[in-house]
């Protein structure tokens, strides 16, 4: 009983191993079935992924934006012209009318000097010329007196010749007819021949008359006198010392009842219209301001942000500074502006910050070079640029790009010139 229950227990196990077994099978076979009819449409696929795969990139419209605030440089406010107060005429000091600080006219008196040693020089000139001018009227009057009597005494001399010639010649006739001797001809001839020596001296004291060189002489001399007088007439003028331009006294070395020599330099006058604002630049912003006729100037407190003209900007460095001097012009007639302040100078004005920039994630660098990926309908362009300025994100493009072209933003670094792209929405 024992063996049998054993058997029949051994059989059914065997049944449920065989069935196991199929069933096995029959999943191998059936997920066999599964990956050959799974694997049948892979050709396809594959083929797909071998052709060329188009890249997908970002773009963003390149605009303009303000890279910084505008440029500024400090300056001098200076005179436009400096001008030493000199002392044209020597003397005293007699009497000063204005004083150090105080705005002066063109041709204010400054201060006056005493005119005593001027007086007594011009009274000299004076009587000199006057003396000179007599000395030359009273020859030029004997002169021609002289020329007078000596044209007349030769045409006497001339006419006394002619008629001895005459009776000379009717002499001459009797002595042939022998109505009178050889010897009355003889003196005769002589009277004739000294007749016409004295007409060659009364020819050459004439020619000598009038060739004369004296009254020239006296000429000159009466016209020496009249410079003399006329410079005396100048130096009674400048015992008044008079201010040379309109400006400011900032110097006056002057005091009552001292002596001055003719071109002692007694003081300064600052014009101060126009005034003058002068900075030294370096070669970068010189190049900033080169070729602009004005630039904004302002003085904190004094004067708001204003238009200058640029009247001077140097082209060659200064070999001792190392700097190029610019200076602006500014006119000043109510003389607020004063030299010895300081000035801001804008080099740059706000529109020349709004420039044309792109993000700085779009350059692409390869050694020194840079360069950018442009879109050009489904194909981008490989664009060398020269960068500027930098602010946050985005830097300032000098050249290579313009305002509104579409650049790539995202994959440029996978990307080739005429790469065909597709833009990402």
């Amino acid at each position: 009983m024992t063996m049998r229950s054993t058997r029949l227990m051994k059989k059914p196990l065997q049944t449920v191993v065989f069935r196991s077994v199929k069933l096995v099978s029959v999943v191998a076979l059936a997920a066999a079935l599964a990956a050959g009819c799974s694997q049948a449409p892979e050709q396809p696929a594959q083929a797909a992924a071998s052709e060329p795969q188009v890249p997908t990139v970002r773009v963003q419209p390149i605009a303009k934006l303000k890279i910084a605030e505008p440029l500024e440089q400090v300056a001098d406010v200076v005179s436009a012209i400096q001008l030493d107060i000199v002392a044209k005429s020597g003397g005293d000091v007699l009497e000063i009318l204005k004083k150090k600080g105080e705005y002066v006219n063109k041709g204010d008196v400054l201060f006056r000097l005493d005119p005593s040693d001027v007086s007594l020089m011009h009274q000299k000139a004076a009587l000199s010329k006057r003396n000179s001018e007599l000395n030359y009227s009273k020859t030029k009057e004997d002169l021609e007196n002289g020329k007078t009597e000596a044209r007349n005494g030769l045409a006497k001399l001339e006419q006394q010749l002619k008629d001895l010639e005459r009776n000379y010649n009717k002499l001459r006739n009797d002595y042939d007819a022998g109505l009178v001797q050889k010897k009355q001809l003889d003196d005769m001839e002589t009277q004739m021949n000294n007749l016409k020596l004295d007409i060659k001296a009364a020819r050459d004291k004439l020619a000598t008359l009038e060739s004369s060189t004296q009254l020239e002489q006296l000429q000159i001399a009466a016209e020496i006198a009249g410079i003399d007088l006329q410079q005396a007439d100048k130096s009674v003028e400048n015992l008044e010392v008079k201010a040379a331009a309109s400006g400011v006294i900032t110097d006056l070395n002057v005091e009552v009842g001292m002596t001055v020599q003719q071109g002692f330099r007694a003081g300064t006058i600052q014009q101060l219209d126009p005034i003058r604002i002068k900075s030294e630049l370096t070669e970068e912003t010189a190049r900033l301001v080169r070729g602009k006729q004005e630039l904004t100037f302002y003085i904190p407190g004094v004067v708001e942000k204003t238009k200058a003209k640029v009247s001077y900007l140097a082209d060659v460095m200064n070999s001792t500074t190392k700097a190029y001097t610019l200076e602006l012009e500014v006119p000043n007639s109510e003389r607020k502006i004063r030299p010895g302040t300081k000035a801001q100078v804008l080099l740059t004005e706000e529109v020349d910050q709004n420039v044309v920039a792109i993000p700085s994630l779009s350059v692409v660098r390869e050694g020194s070079e840079t360069f950018v990926f442009v879109l050009a309908g489904e194909q981008v362009e490989k664009r060398k640029v020269e960068l500027g300025r930098l602010k946050e994100a985005n830097q300032e493009v000098l050249s290579g790009v313009k305002e509104g072209e579409q650049i790539v933003v995202t994959g440029q670094h996978l990307l080739k010139d005429k790469d065909k792209v597709q833009v990402s929405k």
